[in-house]
């Protein structure tokens, strides 16, 4: 069996990659790259998000549920 690195190269954190680029909870649209359909909040292992920034993501995701930017669940 293949080792997995060399079939897909390891995704690189968004914000990482781009420095100005800040997590901000008013920017749905960023946010809604890391939730998936039923809204729940993706693991870093599929968006490619480092540790801090992943934590960033997920309070970020929960306050613009608070402030009804975001679902807390699909319809």
């Amino acid at each position: 069996m293949m080792n997995r690195d060399i079939l897909q190269p390891k995704k690189q954190c968004l914000f990482c990659v781009e420095k100005e680029r800040n997590v901000d909870y008013k920017d749905p649209q960023t946010l809604r790259r890391f939730i998936n359909q039923r809204a729940k909040i993706v693991q870093p292992k599929r968006t490619g998000a480092c540790t801090k920034h992943q934590r960033q993501i997920a309070n970020a995701i929960k306050r613009a549920r608070f402030m009804g930017l975001l679902p807390y669940v699909s319809k």
